[in-house]
């Protein structure tokens, strides 16, 4: 990003979060309430029903990708039993993940509440706890005191040993579709002021990779860089790093027909214009699958792909996919995948995006 661009950034960041009631949208937006609660139906109707019914279980495991809802989740609860801050006790286990820091909760778990009913622990990233402190914690999350109440939120469920799991009500977290974030992004630009396109809120939709945090966290830079409170495509591709949609298109469009030499331009054209890479692959990448769907899935695939794109690049994508010639399939998507892991790694970061390219489409070629 030039050094212009990331001073106005910062500079325009200062006197938005100066001008604002908060630093952070999403703290501001961040659900208070089973209401609030966004994409996450399946989890709700379940728990809401079983504490309105007094059914409580001493343990849970939220389990899902960063930045989706779990800790605001295990909040509500907390709320709707009437547990007060004194009692609501928050660990992040990344960083208190040791044997004596599980001791430390044995401890507090022995006293009672202070003045609610119940005792809520919520720790994050409970993966990160060490193999002792699993050991250490076993007995106290098996036999916990009546009051008590343990919800383990992780972004790694695999990594839980497995007599930890059978102790818990264990809750997956969906990711987010495209149509959600962007209607997100669309209602929380409105509500601070700003108006904001379709196709900018869907290119923030996308570079937020399922994360209502991530899809916050952008739009609260963007609204710092826009000049007059109507948020341009422009302003989030200058903001972001990330490449014009046309030039993902055209890229897009270049691999389906094999054309090696202008698939390599256009890539050429993305690092002469300070595209992020990595940025850029995950909108090639995430485009190509749905060529993909489209190409082999059939009609409840077309629903799916419809309801994350806008009408423009699903017309694009679809037309691409019933191409006969379409070079689009799973050998493209391994090479580019393969690529993608290179390229925060690589000296020149589109140097794995050429090799994979020249791989793929010049056989003559040892690479």
């Amino acid at each position: 990003m030039p050094v212009k661009v990331l001073v106005k950034i910062l500079t325009g960041a200062i006197i938005f979060f100066m001008s604002s009631e908060t630093t952070s949208l999403y703290r501001k937006y961040r659900p208070q309430k089973w209401g609030d609660v966004i994409g996450q139906d399946h989890i709700v109707k379940v728990i809401k029903g079983a504490l309105d019914l007094g059914n409580i279980s001493h343990a849970y495991l939220f389990a899902g990708p960063r930045g989706i809802g779990k800790t605001s989740v295990a909040r509500i609860i907390a709320k709707d039993l009437d547990v007060s801050p004194s009692d609501l006790h928050e660990i992040d286990a990344a960083s208190n993940r040791g044997i004596d820091d599980v001791r430390e909760i044995k401890t507090s778990v022995s006293s009672v509440p202070f003045e609610s009913k119940y005792k809520i622990y919520i720790i994050d990233e409970a993966h990160m706890l060490t193999k002792e402190a699993w050991n250490a914690f076993l007995k106290t999350l098996e036999e916990p005191p009546e009051y008590v109440i343990f919800i383990l939120a992780t972004t790694e469920m695999e990594k839980i040993p497995e007599t930890i799991l059978s102790r818990c009500q264990i809750y997956q977290f969906k990711r987010p579709s495209q149509k959600i974030l962007r209607e997100l992004v669309a209602n929380i630009s409105k509500k601070e002021g700003f108006t904001i396109d379709a196709s900018s809120a869907e290119l923030i939709a996308l570079l937020a990779d399922a994360s209502f945090r991530d899809a916050q966290g952008i739009l609260q830079k963007v609204m710092s860089y826009s000049k007059n409170k109507k948020i341009s495509i422009e302003e989030v591709e200058t903001v972001t790093g990330a490449p014009q949609n046309t030039l993902i298109n055209d890229f897009v469009k270049s691999v389906s027909d094999k054309s090696l030499e202008k698939a390599l331009g256009y890539v050429h054209k993305a690092a002469s214009q300070n595209v992020d890479m990595k940025i850029f692959m995950r909108l090639v990448l995430q485009k190509m699958r749905f060529v993909l769907l489209l190409k082999f899935g059939g009609g409840m695939e077309e629903d799916e792909v419809k309801g994350e794109l806008s009408d423009d690049d699903f017309k694009f994508i679809k037309a691409v996919s019933k191409d006969p010639e379409c070079a689009i399939g799973s050998e493209v998507l391994s090479e580019l995948l393969l690529a993608q892991e290179f390229v925060s790694r690589a000296y020149t970061p589109e140097l794995p995006i050429e090799l994979a390219l020249i791989k793929l489409f010049n056989k003559d070629e040892q690479v």
